[in-house]
């Protein structure tokens, strides 16, 4: 056939990067295991909707493939499975490898907090014989598509007297669920005059909790007496208790197929937990040791700037590494992270053809074209970003090449358009070999995001591979 093509299209053939090169289509085998594999993702999304539920679920599974609580004091083989849980919002998980940890290890790290509404410190009141609770938006999010949709409650509350109650409402059939209101559009005019960032204001995101008064006593605010008398008889809690709280609204939808195909998934916490289930599941497929020690990275408070004690701006991920190598024998961590790799496991916003103008397609990331390398994240001027360099792009690349990974480039919009951020930034000024790796989301940070089924697959393959490289 060579012979009736002509010299442009064979010098094409050579020069142009093939535009399917990284959108490969797999065989049926592989694409039943795709689907299979995000049976396990969808029960995960509808069972883990706080950081606190997915480091729990994240604790439990790593029990039963044989990892156990990490001590900085023992020694430890190849083939040793660990992981240390901080707080209760953040895991680490670590495989010991062959190699040294002085020659470095490999990492992924994603995030498990996703935006939200958290309760105020004093949530509850009563206004025109309704009750409600007052909230504080966490993470970026159009306010407008929280209203009119039904909320669950997660979170714990700690009692004058220390103790925990675990409060999760709204989720199991028969629950009660929540909602914030909105305005009909007969009366709804001098709203809809708003610019769209306060359509609904931060202030307005009031959850309606209750109605009915305490009996038929007189008396001001009985709505919200009523309200703490249930929550009294049924978690032993006072008003007080809300001080000490940490109490979150996320959406009370259920994961579902999207598509008559059903190629793709709908729910709420895509962002990140896309990317923190595979690379979880990715660790806990490794039977025998690695060469290189691999580390799972499921970290807190990324929606937020990654700050706090659970976020990956603290020390704890560095702390951990430092103790591996002295668990080995007076390694410095500084020796550890400086050969050390990460795949910093974050999505990216794939190509809406309803919304085109603020991603440039040639450089944007589409579903079920695999999972997608970010090379630099930040705002204009690629303000706040690691940009990974070359050798390491290149070296990640091959990895996904050579084992049968779908994989793209992508960037996150058009230059001026806007931008956001990562972990990969923290982990770099660890002086760790970092660039973002993850999944497209369309709808990222709405309460129900968009993402293909071969995508997520392509993800737990793309850390897998790397922890075997």
């Amino acid at each position: 056939m060579s012979e009736n093509k002509t010299e442009a299209e064979i010098l094409k053939e050579q020069l142009f990067m093939d535009s399917q090169h990284t959108a490969k289509v797999i065989d049926e085998t592989e694409l039943k295991e795709a689907f299979d594999f995000c049976e396990g993702y969808k029960s995960f999304l509808n069972s883990c909707k706080t950081e606190r539920e997915a480091a729990l679920f994240a604790v439990k599974e790593a029990e039963k493939n044989g990892f156990v609580p990490f001590d900085n004091t023992k020694k430890y083989k190849a083939g040793d499975k660990v992981y240390y849980l901080n707080r209760g919002k953040a895991i680490i998980l670590a495989v010991i490898g062959k190699k040294s940890v002085k020659e470095g290890v490999h990492i992924s790290a994603a995030h498990i907090d996703s935006p939200r509404l958290d309760l105020k410190p004093n949530p509850l009141y009563e206004d025109s014989n309704i009750a409600l609770f007052k909230t504080h938006y966490y993470g970026g999010i159009k306010k407008y598509q929280w209203v009119t949709i039904p909320l669950s409650l997660h979170g714990v509350v700690y009692k004058k007297d220390g103790t925990r109650v675990d409060v999760n409402i709204g989720e199991n059939e028969g629950d009660p669920q929540f909602v914030i209101t909105d305005l009909l559009p007969h009366l709804g005019t001098s709203q809809m005059e708003r610019s769209a960032r306060e359509v609904v204001k931060g202030e307005e995101l009031n959850i309606l909790v209750g109605s009915l008064p305490f009996k038929s006593d007189s008396g001001s605010e009985l709505v919200k007496l009523n309200i703490m008398k249930i929550l009294n008889e049924k978690y032993g809690i006072v008003e007080r208790d809300f001080l000490t709280a940490e109490l979150e609204a996320v959406p009370a939808m259920k994961v579902t197929d999207i598509g008559f195909d059903r190629s793709m998934i709908g729910g709420y916490g895509h962002d990140d937990r896309v990317c923190a289930y595979p690379a979880l599941m990715a660790i806990l497929e490794l039977d025998s040791a690695p060469d290189y020690t691999a580390v799972t990275v499921l970290t807190d408070k990324e929606e937020t700037g990654s700050d706090g004690s659970t976020g990956l701006n603290s020390d704890y991920l560095r702390y951990f590494l430092a103790d591996l190598g002295r668990c080995e024998g007076d390694i410095l961590g500084r020796d550890v992270l400086s050969k050390s790799k990460c795949l910093s496991a974050d999505v990216n916003a794939a190509f809406d053809p309803t919304f085109p103008s603020v991603l440039d397609k040639m450089n944007a990331s589409f579903i079920n074209k695999g999972i997608v390398v970010t090379k630099y994240t930040g705002a204009r001027g690629k303000s706040g970003t690691s940009d990974a360099n070359a050798e390491f792009v290149s070296e990640v690349a091959q990895i996904f090449d050579n084992n049968g990974v779908n994989w793209q480039l992508g960037e996150l919009g058009k230059v001026d358009e806007g931008g956001g951020g990562t972990v990969a930034k923290y982990v770099a000024n660890m002086n760790v070999d970092v660039v973002d790796v993850g999944v497209p989301v369309l709808s990222m940070h709405a309460p129900f995001e968009v993402v293909s089924k071969l995508d997520v697959y392509m993800a737990k393959k793309a850390f897998l591979k790397f922890f075997e490289a």
